[in-house]
């Protein structure tokens, strides 16, 4: 949360405490609205709470700090939001009139927003920020134990945080309900995801040893069941998965399970449970290309990756792979490919991008009909493709900055764009 949110969730808070108290404009409108009551033939309601001035004043006095520590979080006083913070996080304590939900996490959040800037924090401050916010109330404890996790583990603290887990996974309150059973689901994957991070130590332990030791070996193996259980658990929930697939993967290659581990992209990849996601068809052509896989195989799994993201770099490896198959329609087809990559701004300085165009367009020069190949794929950009890649501007600063990209945009433009006064000169 940075200040600005945490100053418009100060304000929702402030007028949640300000509900019960009167301001002078209250009194007025109090006192009209008592003097019509008495012509009402409606029944009076006995007040359910009568505020005491007690509980007043310590509304009022919390009010006032919470100002206060607005004004330090906008002027960035972390000293002082801290000594503020201090008095305020006492509203936990406030029995009578204890603090709402959206109090509680006003608290944590910025609590941990004051520790993240103060000069002089240390690990025990958010330990027991945590451990508070924790156990003031249900609603948050699954939330706040996943955050703990993630601090102790940008610390290097991967046994603290996977205990932090262990601990969270156990945890129960009342009758589970279907927002606690997803929360839970999380804990237990991000458990397998710090097991797979322990794995991976133990792997470069075994690895840099001259001798590997039998116990290592035990404690790897342990851990990476472990780990399996957890992230196969994650995985047949829909979603994006992406750490806990790389990271399952890795394993299973490194055990030699290379029938599972392929299951487990492929399903990731095509099965519709799952959200549409390029990189599921990223790793899965990664996984092929280890494994050797044949072009067929490859340029399956890229084609795919072309319908979601025509501008993504494997482009260029689809266009070569196509290029290699000596196919007169597979030429054709990576000349589409590789023109849409220009038709993105981001690729219209790649020099490998312009090449691989004229390596694509001398192929087609082979066959008879290769200037209506291009110009049917031309048609639809020679109004727009002028402005954006062969002006005076973009001619001036290839020279400068590329001169081989110059060379080659210079050989194509009167092939892609044949009989128009381009301002773009060799």
């Amino acid at each position: 949360m940075d200040d600005i949110e945490a100053v418009i969730v100060m304000d929702d808070i402030e007028r949640e405490l300000g509900r019960d108290e009167y301001s002078e404009g209250d009194a007025d409108i109090s006192d009209d609205m008592s003097s019509k009551r008495t012509n009402s033939k409606l029944p009076v309601v006995n007040p359910r709470h009568v505020e005491t001035q007690r509980t007043s004043s310590f509304q009022k006095s919390t009010r006032t700090c919470l100002g206060l520590i607005r004004e330090a979080l906008l002027h960035h006083s972390w000293q002082e939001a801290a000594e503020y913070m201090a008095c305020f996080a006492q509203r936990l304590e406030e029995s009578r009139n204890g603090p709402v939900v959206q109090e509680k996490e006003l608290i944590w959040r910025i609590s941990t927003e004051i520790l993240h800037h103060h000069p002089n924090s240390k690990m025990e401050d958010y330990n027991n920020i945590y451990e508070r916010m924790k156990h003031s109330g249900f609603k948050n404890y699954l939330m706040i134990s996943l955050e703990h996790s993630f601090h102790l583990l940008l610390n290097g603290r991967v046994k603290d945080a996977r205990h932090q887990l262990s601990v969270a996974e156990s945890w129960r309150h009342g009758n589970e309900s279907a927002i606690q059973h997803k929360k839970t689901e999380l804990i237990h994957a991000y458990k397998g995801l710090l097991d797979y991070v322990m794995w991976c130590d133990k792997k470069s332990t075994i690895n840099h040893a001259e001798y590997p030791d039998r116990l290592h070996n035990q404690d790897m193996n342990n851990l990476f069941r472990a780990a399996s259980v957890n992230l196969k658990a994650i995985l047949r929930s829909p979603g994006v998965w992406d750490p806990f697939i790389l990271s399952y993967v890795e394993m299973l290659e490194y055990y030699d399970d290379h029938e599972e581990a392929l299951r487990v992209l492929n399903d990731y990849a095509y099965d519709n449970k799952y959200p549409p996601n390029p990189n599921a068809h990223v790793y899965l052509y990664q996984y092929l290309q280890r494994q050797n896989a044949p072009d067929k195989k490859l340029m399956k799994v890229l084609k795919v990756l072309c319908e979601l993201v025509p501008s993504h770099e494997l482009m260029l490896e689809y266009s070569r792979l196509l290029l290699k198959s000596e196919k007169r329609t597979n030429i054709q087809k990576a000349l589409g490919i590789i023109l849409e990559m220009l038709d993105f701004a981001c690729w219209r300085s790649s020099l490998d991008t312009w090449k691989l165009l004229e390596a694509i367009i001398k192929k087609l020069q082979s066959q008879c009909d290769w200037k209506d190949s291009v110009a049917g794929a031309m048609a639809a950009r020679k109004d727009w493709w002028p402005a954006l890649h062969f002006t005076r501007f973009h001619a001036s600063r290839d020279s400068e900055e590329n001169p081989a990209l110059k060379k080659v945009k210079a050989s194509l433009t009167q092939i892609l764009l044949p009989g128009l006064m381009l301002k773009y000169t060799a």
